[in-house]
């Protein structure tokens, strides 16, 4: 079911929910909704860029908003181009180094019995006859940081939530293309990949999204939230921007 406000035919000069806004050469997607009283500019994690917009804005009211914030705007795209991801490959080999909540773990080559992909005395081992199928050793690695990411993860929602005041969600861990983490009513999902980061930035994205249990989007009152119940979040968050460019995605080197 979509989320998007029902369209109606808009008032001559106003702006209609998903159209296209085209101001000196930047595309940008316009989001109207009846909850805004101000405009505001959002740059998406593809990069593209989102104006959100109340009811009866005009466009030559957007047209000069997205002008006057022209240099954040080119700011924010500057920025994330010199974040851009630098996701590691992987050959999924004999030795290689993995990470599971900041530490380093060497993929060990055994054979015998019992689950693909098990942490056993300090080496993450990986059923040789698995990794002789590149795209089944990555599936079975996956795997395994899904489950275990989960075990992990369910102990740590209760104190984040009782912090901000919401119910404890059910949370997932699955591939969530991108993005570290996603909030639905009633549930959280994590990506598998986010339990390679030290464990306090894994605490980071689950209160980063149990605070929009609360709170929509990313204005003024969700970072007050998010900093009232995690005072150090405008450090980890940076912290996760340069480190999360590191983190292993599951894409493999080519054979």
């Amino acid at each position: 079911m979509s989320d998007a406000i029902p369209s109606f035919p808009a008032a001559p000069g106003l702006l209609v929910d998903r159209e296209m806004l085209s101001v000196d050469g930047l595309a940008l997607e316009v989001r109207v909704s009846a909850r805004r009283s101000r405009l505001g500019l959002t740059v998406e994690r593809d990069g593209s860029l989102v104006l959100r917009v109340p009811p009866t804005c005009s466009r030559e009211r957007a047209e000069a908003f997205v002008r006057a914030g022209r240099h954040w705007l080119d700011d924010k795209l500057r920025l994330r181009e010199e974040r851009q991801p630098l996701h590691p490959t992987r050959q999924l080999v004999d030795g290689e180094v993995h990470r599971y909540l900041g530490r380093e773990y060497r993929l060990l080559f055994v054979e015998g019995p019992g689950a693909p992909v098990q942490l056993v005395a300090g080496r993450l081992r990986l059923d040789r006859s698995t990794a002789a199928d590149p795209k089944l050793a990555r599936r079975a690695l996956a795997d395994w940081y899904t489950r275990a990411g989960l075990r992990w993860a369910q102990g740590r929602l209760q104190p984040w939530a009782a912090r901000m005041d919401v119910s404890e969600p059910r949370v997932e861990v699955r591939d969530v293309g991108r993005r570290w983490g996603t909030h639905r009513p009633g549930r959280i999902a994590l990506h598998w990949a986010t339990f390679q980061l030290p464990f306090h930035l894994v605490d980071y994205v689950i209160a980063h999204e149990l605070a929009h249990a609360r709170v929509a989007g990313h204005g003024p009152d969700y970072w007050r939230l998010l900093r009232r119940a995690m005072p150090e979040c405008a450090r980890w968050k940076a912290e996760l921007d340069e480190m999360g460019r590191r983190v292993w995605m599951g894409d493999l080197a080519e054979q």
